[in-house]
């Protein structure tokens, strides 16, 4: 299983546009992928800030059926016109506080497309130590 938080911080202005692109990107998510237990998305008390969950069946379902899948990739250049700042944090939930599996790392298959090996350089599950002596 993988479970993200991200944070992500919209030019001014841009609230509206972001919320239209996410309510779109959640549908579509949620419709047209298996394997997704959560996305789910959140504002903050400081303007234009919002959190993003995703949890996933593992790690290659994010990434894979999500990350390159064609409506994200679609919604991606909206996005980033929108988009000031987003820091991303892989997240484990805590067993019997939450009904989420542990976030644990996975390789890519070897025949995956060149575009998921790139995001995999850039978003892979590097799970601290001190998760494993909490499980």
């Amino acid at each position: 299983m993988s479970t993200v938080l991200i944070r992500l911080k919209n030019k001014d202005g841009m609230e509206k546009r972001y919320e239209e692109i996410q309510k779109a990107l959640y549908e579509q998510t949620h419709r047209l992928e298996k394997g997704v237990l959560r996305y789910e998305a959140w504002r903050c008390q400081d303007p234009g800030v919002y959190y993003c969950l995703l949890a996933f069946a593992d790690y290659n379902t994010f990434l894979i059926g999500h990350q390159i899948s064609d409506h994200h990739e679609e919604a991606t250049p909206p996005l980033m016109e929108v988009i000031e700042d987003e820091q991303l944090e892989w997240v484990d939930p805590v067993q019997g506080a939450s009904p989420l599996p542990p976030t644990n790392p996975q390789e890519l298959p070897e025949d995956a497309p060149d575009i998921a090996k790139t995001y995999d350089e850039i978003l892979r599950i590097v799970a601290p130590n001190w998760w494993n002596e909490l499980r």
